[in-house]
């Protein structure tokens, strides 16, 4: 009989199982939607569009003020936009550009005042007849589908007061989604943390494989 028939097959590397390898694969990044899907982003893209065209409209060309209202508008969308790409390496950095989002909203917030208050309109609080009516239309669904043929519509002091109280729904939502991540950190830690703690939870459960065997 020839003896090559005699000899095993040696094993390829291919087809042995390599150990220490996880069954599952591990990650210790947070998972994030992605950002244009959260609510408080739309609404202040929303705001970006008509500070756009309500500086274009109503504030005289070159004036210093058109580039302040667009930038703050811009400054708050893409602040949240960056801080919801930065979540999965730095909760710091989220929390820091979300803050930076809020502040520049009601930088903005302070320009559309002033320019209703310079010009003797009314800016239209809680009693004002139209307030509720505004109020309940910046929070429905039917805003983001119409806005843009709407304003064109609409005088300066109602698009200022729309704005206004656009602001002040992303301004508060994005005071809890600040709460919300500082919450987080503390009960979550930074990703050091979560890092050190995927690799001590991998060893364990290593050593508790060899212990069975």
């Amino acid at each position: 009989m020839d003896s090559q028939n005699n000899q095993k097959t040696p094993s390829t590397p291919s087809t042995q199982k390599t150990q220490n390898t996880p069954s599952t694969p591990i990650t210790f990044l947070p998972q994030h939607g992605h950002y244009r899907h959260l609510r408080v982003y739309q609404v202040t893209e929303m705001i970006y569009d008509i500070t756009f065209y309500f500086t274009q409209h109503y504030l005289n060309k070159g004036d210093r003020t058109i580039d302040q209202m667009v930038q703050a508008a811009r400054s708050g969308k893409q602040n949240i936009a960056e801080g919801n790409q930065a979540a999965a390496t730095s909760s710091e950095t989220e929390i820091k550009l979300t803050n930076v989002a809020k502040a520049s909203l009601e930088e903005l917030l302070d320009d559309y005042e002033d320019y209703l208050r310079v010009r003797g309109l009314e800016q239209w609080g809680n009693l004002h007849p139209r307030y509720e009516k505004m109020r309940s239309y910046a929070r429905s669904e039917q805003i983001r589908k119409e806005y843009a043929s709407h304003i064109q519509h609409m005088n300066d002091e109602e698009i200022a007061n729309l704005s206004i109280t656009l602001i002040h729904q992303a301004i508060y939502m994005l005071h809890k989604l600040l709460i919300t991540m500082q919450n987080r950190f503390v009960t979550e830690g930074g990703i050091k943390e979560r890092m050190f703690q995927t690799r001590v939870n991998y060893r364990n459960n290593q050593n508790n494989q060899l212990i069975k065997k």
